[in-house]
């Protein structure tokens, strides 16, 4: 199953250390088992990394590069070529291109409206709830 994370997936998961993971937190887990493929590009690889660092995030300095680690080794890199669409949010494109460079079979997303119906090419987008309801049997 071919997976696009958004970056507010993987900062929820990490600031959800050391305590119990919630859904972000569980597909970190599913992400390092190799449970589905994390699909990326470089642009994707240098916002997780820009904002995983952000000091007022106050993730653990190790943690970043073990996530990091676990992102490129699990990942596979994809070459999205620009798409003609206007998100909400402009950065959130990125996103969609490499879901629909990638056929990604979900894109996972804690904000839902920023990928409108209507303008996602036929990727589904969902919570990371929904896709947690996914992948566990």
């Amino acid at each position: 199953m071919k997976v696009v994370l958004d970056t507010n997936v993987l900062v929820a998961g990490m600031l959800a250390r050391p305590g119990p993971p919630g859904p972000p937190g569980l597909i970190l887990e599913a992400l390092a088992a190799g449970d589905f493929e994390l699909c990326l590009d470089d642009r994707i690889l240098a916002e997780y990394l820009d904002v995983l660092s952000r000091r007022h995030l106050k993730i653990k300095d190790a943690a970043v590069p073990y996530l990091m680690h676990t992102v490129a080794t699990r990942g596979h890199l994809v070459s999205a070529p620009r798409l003609d669409v206007r998100l909400p949010d402009p950065d959130d494109l990125i996103f969609l291109e490499v879901a629909v460079a990638s056929q990604a079979d979900y894109l996972v997303t804690g904000n839902l409206k920023d990928f409108p119906a209507d303008k996602t090419q036929g990727i589904a987008v969902v919570s990371p709830r929904q896709f947690l309801d996914l992948i566990t049997p």
